[in-house]
């Protein structure tokens, strides 16, 4: 008889093989709604299936057939097959269907991406809200009148509170590389007081963020909040493309170039600058210089892709691409401005952005040898400021460093978003509380 499944090799000590790997992210450890996809299959014969543990449902006393369909696209990789349901075992305890009425989980029959080849891992364990969740599984975590399902059994206690933990050891000459602990916090990972903030949005662990900081300086684009995820399926810190492109300035940070942003800057970087000092309406000025077609909130992100990739022929993505860039530009330009910047200072300051929006791919390149002279990077969260050191938003690899920083544009009014990925989680442990629903960060110890 299989004994229940167990989660430990799927994640725990996935956490705890992160240092052999030279980083302490990946976009497979996640945060994701779906309850677990495995890579452990009856009958597997994919290249895949022969360098992981398996799932046996035929050598499981405890095993009932679901077998709907199922289909998963991460941020790296894909998966399909279909639910099953067991027990789970999670450490010491096992999620019986005494506690959950059906925990269940998808058998991957397909893996088409390379990254579960080569991926240290035999699973995903999904820790988002049911809400979002693919098929509607439960998360292991709660159940649908909002008891937690480690929590409460029928017969005993199982753990202490609804709240799940991460610690990510920052230290990679030590062999364990983190925890998640089910039930509580552990008080040795953390030191201080552990900030709070309400959950905004069941789905993803979502909620308000203020201020974004370069070396202590607004950057002016959450000054009246912005959302924000906290999510270990992500490595990197992912926001809005006009934020990103002032933070890869301020590094030095390898980018890409924009001529619709230089055009915009060329033609209209003057009467912007007019504007502005004017007191016009920021959201109004790029329709009022004609570049947009209507007054308000266009969103930066409705035409990203056409401000960094331009597609000939295609005159509305050119428009969109235009205004997109315009907006840029004005938030850019009133930053410079409140901070007193002379008028040629805040000109060449927008020319140097529009070389620098962030690349597509994901991580820039940045020079090794003046990371003690580059800025911390910080967010408001709860009224709280939290930094990054440049040491802990860099990742040397191989012959080069690289800034953690991607941009994310995600137009209103879900967004705009950030995401806290491990780089932050890195440096604060962060608490789930579903009991409470909130997100907790305090200094990781």
């Amino acid at each position: 008889m299989q004994e229940p499944l167990e989660l430990f090799f799927s994640f725990t000590l996935f956490l705890s093989l992160l240092h052999q790997t030279g980083q302490y992210g990946s976009k497979n450890i996640s945060c994701c709604p779906v309850s677990l996809s495995t890579a452990r299959i009856c009958g597997c014969l994919r290249v895949r299936c022969f360098f992981h543990s398996k799932y046996k449902s035929s050598q499981s006393s405890t095993y009932k057939k679901n077998g709907n369909s199922a289909a998963i696209q991460y941020g790296s990789g894909a998966i399909s097959g279909f639910f099953s349901q067991d027990n789970v075992k999670v450490g010491d305890l096992v999620v019986t269907d005494q506690v959950l009425m059906c925990w269940e989980f998808i058998e991957a029959t397909r893996e088409p991406s390379v990254t579960f080849l080569v991926a240290m891992f035999d699973g995903i364990l999904g820790l988002g809200f049911q809400e979002i969740s693919v098929g509607k599984a439960v998360p292991v975590w709660y159940v649908d009148d909002a008891l937690f399902a480690l929590f409460l059994s029928s017969t005993m206690w199982l753990i202490k509170e609804p709240v799940f933990s991460f610690w990510l050891n920052r230290n990679t000459k030590e062999e364990q590389g983190g925890e998640i602990v089910f039930g509580g916090v552990d008080p040795n990972h953390f030191k201080g007081e552990i900030t709070y903030v309400p959950v905004t949005q069941k789905g993803f662990w979502q909620f308000d963020m203020g201020d974004v900081l370069i070396d202590g300086k607004t950057t002016g684009y959450c000054k009246s909040g912005c959302f924000a995820i906290a999510d270990s399926g992500t490595s990197l810190v992912a926001g809005p493309t006009t934020v990103i492109t002032m933070i890869s300035q301020a590094i030095g940070a390898s980018g890409v170039a924009s001529q619709q942003c230089k055009a915009v800057i060329q033609q209209y970087g003057q009467t912007i600058m007019d504007l502005l000092l004017a007191e016009a309406h920021s959201k109004k000025i790029c329709s009022q210089v004609g570049v947009c077609t209507f007054d308000g909130t266009h969103g930066v992100s409705m035409g990203i892709d056409s401000v960094v990739y331009e597609k000939p022929g295609r005159s509305a993505g050119l428009q969109d691409g235009m205004c997109s860039a315009c907006e840029m530009a004005v938030i850019w330009m009133e930053n410079q401005l409140k901070q007193s910047q002379t008028q040629d200072r805040i000109l060449n300051y927008a020319n140097e952005l529009r070389e620098r929006l962030p690349s597509p791919l994901g991580e820039s390149a940045v020079d090794c040898g003046k990371l003690s002279s580059m800025p911390r990077v910080s967010f408001t969260i709860g009224g709280k400021v939290f930094d990054l050191s440049p040491d802990e938003y860099i990742l040397e690899v191989g012959e080069g460093d690289k800034a953690q920083f991607t941009g994310l544009d995600i137009p209103p009014p879900r967004g705009p978003l950030w995401i806290l990925g491990d780089v932050f989680t890195g440096r604060y442990h962060t608490v789930f509380d579903y009991g409470k629903l909130r997100v907790g960060f305090a200094e990781a110890a």
